[in-house]
Formats: C-alpha cells, structure tokens, sequence
C-alpha cells in the first residue's frame, strides 16, 4: 500500500477518535434494568367509602409481569394543583415497569374543588394504600419511592419533609425509601399565584413550603430541574439541594441540558435513555434491589 495513504489514513483515524471515544462513552453510560412485559391494573381506588371521589382518588399500577421483589415507584403528575390526571403518563409507568420496576401512578382532588391541604393528603393516602398492597403485586413495600412533575414535585417533596401526612395516615418517613421530585416547587408563598391552591391563610400557606420542613435524617433526594425552567424553579431547586445537603441529606441536584419544563417529563415518558429516567434507574439502584446492566450488554 502507498505509504502516504497509510499516513493519511492513519491522521484520519487520529483525528476521528476522540469522538468515535466519546460516542463509546455515552453508549456505554445507558444503563437499564431489563425487558419485562408489562402488566397494568388500573382505576384502583386509593379511599373508598361514599366521600370517596369515584375517578381522581384512583391509581394505575405498572408492573414487571411475572416478577417479584422489585422496587416500587409512586408518581404524582404535575398541572398547577389544578390540571393533569393519571392517565396521561401511562407511557411513563410502562417504560418503568418494563425496566423492573413496579410503578403506582395515581390522581388526586384539584383545585378548586379542594385547596391545600387536601392535595397532599390525597397523596399521603395513595402512598398509605401503596405500601399496604403492593405486595399483593410482586413489589417491595419496604422499597416505595415517590415521583413528582411540577406540582407532583412539590407533593412528593412535602410527604417527604413533613411527617405529619404520613403519620395521619398510619405511616411515616421510615416508610419512604427516597424522593425525586423534577422541575418541583419548594417555596409556597402568599399572593395570588398560589392562592387558588392553597387560600389566604399566610401560615397555612408557608407550611406547605418543603424547603422549610427540611432538617436531618431525612430520606434520599434526586433534585432534577431543566436548563429552560420556569423562572425562579431553577433557584429553587438549587436552594432546596443546599439546604439538604446542608442538613447531611443524601441529596443529588441535576441540571438537565436541553430540556424546558414541559420536554423535562415529556422526553422522561417516551425514550428510557433520557437522562432524567436514567437519573431515575440510577437513583433507585443506589437505594434498592434495582440492577442495571448497560444497554450495549443486553
């Protein structure tokens, strides 16, 4: 062969590898729990009873068919306090449970037809029902995660800070295995933005804030927040990481590239390879029986 080709072709290759490097590198960075068929069960209620709310106190459960033992996740869609319901992130518990994970993905009142704190408490409730039952399907109750989107995110954080809705419901922090709350609210304050969520009562109104419940042995947290966020829930999630991190919390703070508020949990729902799912799967193998191998190996 003409050695000034061998040359050339030896540059090209020289100046290729880096990125042929780099594209090794992020393949091999997808990580995935594996490729079960999924099983649904869906319109449970969480209450019962004739106050019960016959749709929005109801949740889907996703799960791994034919498993047993796996981890558990219970996600709280976002929408204000106002808007959204189950039945939208269907895709997202499929994606789930067909990575080995049992997930519980539930509706709660809205306002106006309740304020703060019934949202909340719907949520305690639905957390109650899961660990009480998920047995019944494979999961372990001693491995239940929440999620939350937006306002999800809010309500799982609070659950996660202030004790008082579990133990209303019979339950408590010991029962929470961690916390990701994505593009979540963390300070409530009076004024009009949130008072049709959560009324005119100024204490009221505070307490509901998760960043002023956070203190010490709380359970994990995974902050995650989009680089285009709403404005000011990109400071607070900074602040809400600091202040865990501050209080010796196990907490993890992800700015997430490319994504605004919206695609944050709209790419989550569709692709098990975006970053926040696999913040996700990375997130409850560090604190579970979850395993993941790469995706290149499966």
């Amino acid at each position: 062969m003409n050695p000034r080709i061998v040359r050339l072709a030896g540059l090209l290759l020289l100046t290729l590898l880096p990125a042929l490097r780099a594209n090794s590198a992020e393949g091999s960075a997808i990580k995935l729990g594996g490729n079960f068929e999924v099983e649904t069960v869906k319109d449970v209620a969480y209450v019962e009873g004739a106050s019960a709310d016959p749709d929005k106190q109801k949740l889907d459960l996703y799960l791994p068919k034919g498993q047993k033992d796996f981890p558990v996740l219970m996600f709280v869609h976002g929408g204000s306090w106002r808007s959204g319901d189950r039945k939208m992130y269907a895709p997202l518990g499929n994606i789930l449970a067909k990575n080995g994970i049992g997930t519980v993905i539930i509706s709660y009142r809205l306002s106006p037809k309740v304020q703060h704190p019934g949202h909340i408490q719907d949520v305690a409730r639905a957390f109650a029902w899961t660990c009480a039952n998920i047995a019944k399907h494979g999961g372990r109750p001693d491995q239940v995660f929440t999620c939350g989107h937006s306002a999800g995110g809010h309500l799982v954080a609070l659950l996660g800070t202030d004790e008082s809705y579990l133990k209303a419901e019979k339950r408590g922090f010991a029962d929470l295995k961690g916390v990701i709350a994505i593009s979540g609210v963390y300070s409530i304050f009076p004024g009009a933005i949130f008072e049709s969520a959560f009324g005119k009562n100024e204490e009221a109104v505070k307490n509901a804030s998760p960043l002023k419940h956070v203190k010490e042995n709380l359970c994990p947290f995974c902050l995650l927040y989009a680089e285009k966020e709403y404005p000011t829930l990109d400071l607070m999630a900074e602040q809400m990481g600091k202040a865990l991190k501050d209080c010796k919390c196990d907490a993890s703070i992800t700015k997430l590239k490319d994504r605004d508020h919206v695609s944050i949990i709209r790419k989550a729902a569709s692709d098990e390879t975006d970053p926040a799912v696999q913040a996700i799967f990375e997130f409850m193998a560090k604190h579970s029986s979850l395993k993941l191998t790469p995706k290149a190996a499966q």
